[in-house]
């Protein structure tokens, strides 16, 4: 008789344990914080901080500029329902020279851009969210070098 009890009181106090020690476990908001798809109300906002071009590659006749974000990230999203994503997201707008048309990168990779004759340049880089709205913007001014000797004939 004390051996069917005891099967019978076993798994129920199985049962008992596990949920009470599911219960003294912090949640995952406890641990985690708020969840990073709710929009916050104190973020602050986007910025946008951009290198010089790197020396080495520009007197190459390519060029090639770090970036970094701050409050948001670079990422191929758009259309109006990404403005509520938390942290924000976007992507950039690169304008070569003054053209009348630009284009976008998402890819969060260094800029990088080839084919230039030699003289002064100048490349836009904008922020934009997901719906192409500029939020931030520099400009970077660099001088492609002619090339010497053996290498100006090249084509």
């Amino acid at each position: 008789m004390e051996q069917s009890i005891l099967y019978l009181l076993l798994p129920a106090c199985l049962v008992l344990g596990l949920a009470m020690s599911a219960s003294a476990q912090a949640s995952a908001h406890e641990v985690r914080g708020q969840a990073a798809v709710v929009p916050l109300a104190s973020e602050p906002p986007a910025k946008l901080v951009v290198d010089p071009p790197l020396p080495e590659p520009l007197a190459l006749g390519r060029v090639v500029i770090q970036y970094r974000t701050e409050n948001l990230h670079i990422v191929p999203v758009y259309g109006p329902a990404a403005l509520d994503v938390s942290p924000r997201i976007g992507h950039l707008h690169l304008t070569v020279d003054d053209a009348p048309w630009h284009w976008l990168d998402a890819s969060n990779e260094p800029i990088t851009l080839n084919g230039f004759p030699p003289g002064p340049h100048r490349l836009l880089i904008e922020l934009a969210d997901p719906t192409h709205k500029i939020i931030g913007r520099q400009t970077v001014n660099f001088v492609v070098p002619a090339k010497k000797g053996a290498d100006a004939a090249k084509p």
